[in-house]
């Protein structure tokens, strides 16, 4: 296992990448019930570079110490065995699912992220940006719990981190569902932590949580039922095709568009019969949010920054296994947490990366 300053070594350099290229994150998150009372989740991650990422299991009781600018921050054993995405080579889970059934995920919130000050009276409950998933993952069960957490005088996020990392912190926001599928969205805004209750179970980017809320006020003559046909002075007017009902919902790729259509497929896909059923359906709506490299782009110095999704993941909170697949493989692979030994010495690794598979079928032709 690497040591944890190598750790932050690796991460702070990704970081800096980060920084220095501008991307323009385009994350997606949502969830779908099933018709057996079960829940999952799910999201993409984007970013203008690759990010090389690991599927990583935290056993129980493995010690944490976050950093600040100003020294030491939090300290912490964790409670809970957790799975999910990581910086490769790092424990900075940035999408994951604990052994309760706690999932959160890490968005990207550009221009509205304010963090609090860290000061000696507040540096010894200050969690670093890329620590705070893994905090929650590893220490809490439920949204009561976090929400107790991260209230008045509860922790911070350090607005700066180890040495190494770039001058001002990256812009994020947290996504937080229990195993029921009830979430909530955690902001930094203000110096201070807000949390709004996520009764749909979607989240995107920039700007608030409450303003997509309001956004989607613009959107409620959508409909799945397609338009009935129109007669006028003896001349029936029909329908073009499928979808009349959804004629302008938006198609583009900013976090307000992203956040409707987000919406509107997930309270409109037909529930599954079991959550196992519903992973797939999840991936086939999160299908709708892929980024091809190309479509969304920046240039600085002369060089191309493409937004495009790295990686594609899903959470079962019932069965807790945590699933994946990755723009070069599109095969979804899944590590069962509850087959890992919770109480393991070590943390467990298995890189994201691989190439997609082509099969032959010529000699099955008949």
């Amino acid at each position: 296992m690497l040591s944890q300053s190598l750790n932050r070594v690796i991460a702070a350099g990704l970081v800096t990448l980060l920084a220095a290229s501008a991307p323009a994150s385009a994350c997606t998150g949502i969830r779908l019930k099933t018709a057996d009372g079960g829940s999952v989740t799910g999201r993409t991650l984007e970013f203008g570079f690759f990010i090389p990422t690991e599927i990583v299991a935290i056993p129980r009781g493995q010690a944490f110490a976050s950093k600040t600018t100003i020294g030491p921050g939090l300290a912490w054993a964790g409670k809970y065995a957790s799975v999910g995405a990581a910086l490769h080579g790092t424990d900075y889970l940035i999408d994951g699912m604990n052994e309760k059934g706690l999932a959160v995920g890490l968005f990207y919130f550009p221009t509205f992220a304010s963090y609090a000050e860290t000061t000696r009276d507040n540096q010894a409950r200050s969690v670093a940006i890329v620590d705070f998933g893994t905090w929650l993952l590893t220490n809490f069960a439920t949204l009561d719990e976090v929400r107790a957490a991260v209230g008045p005088g509860g922790v911070v996020i350090a607005p700066t981190l180890a040495p190494g990392f770039p001058p001002e912190p990256q812009p994020v926001h947290f996504v937080v569902y229990d195993k029921t599928g009830a979430s909530i969205v955690i902001e930094p805004l203000d110096r201070k932590l807000k949390v709004y209750d996520n009764p749909l179970g979607v989240i995107t980017n920039s700007p608030t949580f409450d303003w997509h809320m309001v956004n989607l006020r613009n959107y409620i003559a959508l409909n799945p039922r397609n338009v009935p046909p129109v007669t006028i002075n003896g001349t029936t007017i029909r329908q073009m095709g499928q979808g009349s009902g959804m004629l302008g919902l938006p198609g583009d790729f900013t976090p307000p568009s992203r956040f409707v259509r987000a919406t509107v497929f997930s309270a409109t896909a037909i529930p599954s019969k079991t959550a196992g059923e519903a992973v797939l359906q999840l991936f086939h709506i999160l299908n709708n949010f892929d980024i091809p490299v190309g479509v969304a782009r920046e240039e600085h110095d002369g060089v191309i920054h493409t937004d495009y999704t790295i990686l594609t993941t899903a959470r079962d909170p019932q069965a807790l296994k945590y699933y994946w697949k990755t723009y070069d493989d599109q095969t979804i692979r899944s590590v069962g947490l509850n087959a890992l030994d919770p109480n393991a010495k070590v943390i467990l690794r298995v890189s994201t990366s691989g190439q997609q598979p082509v099969i032959d079928m010529t000699r099955a032709m008949k």
